[in-house]
């Protein structure tokens, strides 16, 4: 066998991850398609502008719908399912570089409440925030774990990959 083939995955591998691939782009294609055909493009390009900081300091009712307008295919999920984030809790902190930035925990409200999706949800919504460069940490409630049974709380907890406080 030449060292070119040895290197190479097996046909069902790569098929495999082809699909997966034209999966994955057929789903951001479809969720932002949603997010834009139920938002205006104008206001969430002005909402992603704002400063999180700013709009914490200033307890504006703008904070929930700029971290709305940070998601990415999760806020799909969440619209079609009347969810929203909810701020429980949030504090400024300086990072070494003098940044201020902001650690959230963060709640759900409407069906995504007790969706069995929501353990992909929250992983979701933590990796989109986290990209956002004035957002340091991002944890939630753990009065969420309320909303499911013993079961679905312990795999939330090993394997959501988020943190409850």
């Amino acid at each position: 066998m030449s060292a070119s083939r040895d290197n190479k995955l097996p046909v069902s591998n790569d098929l495999s991850e082809s699909y997966r691939n034209q999966i994955e782009d057929m789903m951001k294609a479809e969720a932002a398609r949603r997010i834009e055909e139920n938002h205006n493009p104008q206001e969430l390009e002005r909402l992603t502008k704002l400063s999180l900081v700013k709009l914490f300091e200033s307890n504006d009712s703008d904070l929930v719908p700029a971290l709305m307008s940070r998601l990415g295919s999760v806020r799909a999920a969440l619209d079609g399912h009347g969810g929203s984030l909810i701020v429980s809790s949030a504090e400024i902190e300086q990072t070494h570089d003098g940044r201020r930035v902001l650690s959230l925990i963060i709640d759900l409200d409407g069906a995504c409440v007790s969706c069995g999706a929501a353990p992909g949800t929250l992983k979701g919504i933590q990796d989109d925030l986290l990209i956002d460069n004035e957002i340091i940490s991002v944890r939630f409630s753990i009065s969420m774990l309320e909303w499911f049974d013993e079961i679905q709380k312990e795999f939330v907890v090993k394997f959501g990959g988020v943190v409850f406080v």
